[in-house]
């Protein structure tokens, strides 16, 4: 896990990107349980406060739950529910600034789409 204490994003919304990325990646499997709030405020040397902040993000969008005396565990069907939201964020965040621009320039469609193929 990797925080940027510098960066404008708030400790406890890194955290819980972080918590997504790894689900996304396999590294949390469903039905797994997750570190711990005092293993994080431990490594990293923040309140326990904050990190229970970003799990209750994660809690409140049904990627994580807590079993009770055992730990977090990641939620049975959490890597599609991120999958879905991370692609309407992406759609939202990258494609409609990107036909916005491409209308004001007059490029086209195909054109784009030619562009995005050179690169990839």
């Amino acid at each position: 896990m990797k925080l940027d204490f510098n960066n404008d994003v708030p400790i406890y919304m890194q955290i819980a990107r972080v918590i997504e990325d790894n689900v996304l990646k396999g590294f949390f499997e469903e039905e797994t349980v997750i570190p711990s709030t005092t293993e994080i405020s431990v490594k990293y040397k923040i309140n326990p406060a904050t990190v229970a902040k970003g799990f209750n993000l994660l809690v409140d969008e049904g990627i994580i739950y807590k079993k009770r005396g055992v730990g977090m565990f990641v939620v049975t069907g959490s890597k599609e529910k991120l999958i879905e939201k991370r692609k309407e964020n992406f759609y939202e965040s990258y494609i409609v600034s990107l036909i916005e621009e491409a209308k004001k320039l007059d490029i086209s469609s195909s054109d784009i789409i030619k562009m995005i193929e050179g690169e990839i």
